[in-house]
C-alpha cells in the first residue's frame, strides 16, 4: 500500500516488513510472479471496464435504433393507409368517369349516323 494515502491509525497496526534474504532466487521469482499477476489483474479489470462501457453505449444505441424503427414503422403504416384511401378514391373516380362520360359517349356513337 502507498503509505501517503494510508490513514495513520491503520499504519499503527500494519505488520512490519520482515527483512528479506538479499538475492534469494526463490523470493525474486515469487516477487516477479506476484508483480506479473498484479499487472494481469489490472489489465483484466481495465479490459472489463472498457467492455462494460462499450456494452452500455451499444445498449443505448440499440434502444435509440429500436425507437427510431418504431417511429418509422408508424410513418409507414400512416402512408400505407393513405395509399389505400387514394386507391379507393381513384377507383371511385374511374367508376364515375366510366358511368358519366364514357358510357354516354359510347351510346351516342352507336346512335349517331355514319357519314
Amino acid at each position: 500500500m502507498n503509505q501517503r494515502s494510508t490513514p495513520e491509525q491503520v499504519l499503527k497496526f500494519a505488520p512490519r516488513e520482515r527483512p528479506r534474504d538479499a538475492g534469494d532466487p526463490t523470493d525474486e521469482a515469487g516477487e516477479a510472479l506476484m508483480s506479473l499477476l498484479q499487472q494481469a489483474a489490472d489489465l483484466s479489470n481495465d479490459n472489463c471496464e472498457r467492455a462494460m462501457m462499450l456494452a452500455h453505449k451499444l445498449s443505448l444505441d440499440l434502444r435509440a435504433a429500436e425507437d427510431r424503427i418504431k417511429e418509422l414503422q408508424g410513418a409507414v403504416d400512416h402512408y400505407e393507409k393513405r395509399a389505400v384511401r387514394a386507391e379507393q378514391w381513384l377507383q371511385r373516380i374511374l367508376k364515375e368517369v366510366e358511368e358519366k362520360l364514357i358510357g354516354p359517349m359510347t351510346v351516342a356513337r352507336r346512335e349517331a349516323p355514319f357519314h
